[in-house]
């Protein structure tokens, strides 16, 4: 267990943070899946700025790797041109 002031107040704000990442995360991956059932291309076309704004968000704050953000990003912007 802790000892330190400081170290208690590092699991406090790591306890935080983890909550948040873990929201951020999964609203994400939420997103993402609604995207990919999307049929109609213009309605898909309006929702993938939301989805990679995200996306990028996560990358920067280093949540996500950012090869893994361009990965996503490129998959899903793939996939909305697909559709017909």
């Amino acid at each position: 267990m802790a000892q330190h002031k400081s170290s208690k107040k590092r699991i406090r704000q790591d306890a935080k943070k983890r909550v948040a990442n873990r929201f951020y995360k999964k609203t994400t991956r939420t997103a993402i899946a609604k995207l990919r059932e999307i049929e109609e291309k213009e309605d898909a076309l309006g929702f993938l700025p939301k989805v990679i704004s995200m996306i990028d968000r996560l990358a920067k704050k280093n949540t996500w790797h950012a090869k893994k953000a361009a990965n996503l990003k490129g998959k899903l912007t793939k996939h909305v041109n697909s559709l017909g």
